[in-house]
């Protein structure tokens, strides 16, 4: 288990901190057992090839999305639309929380 002992959960928002693509976020699709998890992030790693990460190599974030968590659990599955709005409104929540002095737009 990673240090702060949580567990990810199915439509969590999660930062990769190590790897080719460490400092990007994705979208956890599965938890495969206690120390590997799928993730999507619906533009480069898309729904049907998720990315198989080691829990210790991503950082969990306090976001899980409701549509992404809702549709896998209905369905099974999860469009690549849904995790890219996902990601998007998870980065706009917390940058807008962040201070706003520096704003492109």
């Amino acid at each position: 288990m990673n240090e702060d002992g949580s567990i990810p959960r199915i439509g969590q928002v999660v930062r990769i901190v190590q790897g080719r693509e460490a400092g990007q976020y994705a979208v956890v699709l599965k938890l495969i057992d206690d120390r590997f998890v799928l993730l999507a992030d619906g533009e480069k790693r898309k729904y049907d090839r998720p990315k198989k990460k080691n829990l210790y190599h991503i950082e969990a974030m306090d976001y899980i999305s409701p549509e992404v968590q809702n549709s896998l659990l209905e369905t099974g599955r999860v469009t690549n639309g849904k995790l890219r709005f996902a990601i998007t409104k998870f980065i706009n929540e917390v940058t807008d929380l962040k201070k706003g002095d520096k704003h492109d737009g």
